[in-house]
């Protein structure tokens, strides 16, 4: 029986940068990083010969875990890719204060679709992690409500 999600995963291209961007940036706590290879990868990835680095990020009870592959040398994704097209659309983060956190990313250098849009029961905004990934910013009016 499925009793609950453990995490999202994002192939990232810069270790570094987006380590750095969900962990300094988002204010996710580092769980553990370190580098994977070996016929136990390959076979849960369906991979031959993967190699590279992972991490798990964690922000109340949501993780995140980072890959970066040495091997295979990973396609380039569109930074640009539409949130209508098939796949993993964005993830998104609880917030108390939407225009303060928009604001506080958007002076470090992140970019967004727009400004926190108000829909009555939440305002919500979407911006772009380093590799382009889709996030959005949520704050919910009532705890009652959902996400969009």
């Amino acid at each position: 029986m499925i009793s609950g999600m453990n995490h999202v995963a994002i192939s990232t291209g810069d270790f570094e940068r987006s380590l750095g961007f969900y962990r300094d940036l988002m204010g996710m706590e580092l769980v553990g990083e370190g580098p994977f290879a070996g016929e136990l990868y390959d076979n849960i990835l369906g991979l031959k010969n993967a190699t590279g680095r992972a991490a798990m990020l964690r922000l109340g009870n949501a993780q995140l875990e980072l890959f970066e592959f040495t091997n295979p040398i990973p396609k380039e994704s569109d930074p640009s890719r539409p949130v209508c097209d098939h796949g993993i659309t964005h993830i998104c983060f609880d917030v108390t204060n939407i225009e303060e956190e928009y604001e506080r990313l958007k002076a470090a250098g992140v970019l967004f679709h727009c400004p926190p849009q108000d829909a009555g029961f939440a305002k919500a905004t979407y911006g772009r992690d380093p590799d382009g990934n889709v996030f959005e910013l949520l704050e919910v009016a009532s705890p009652k409500t959902q996400g969009l």
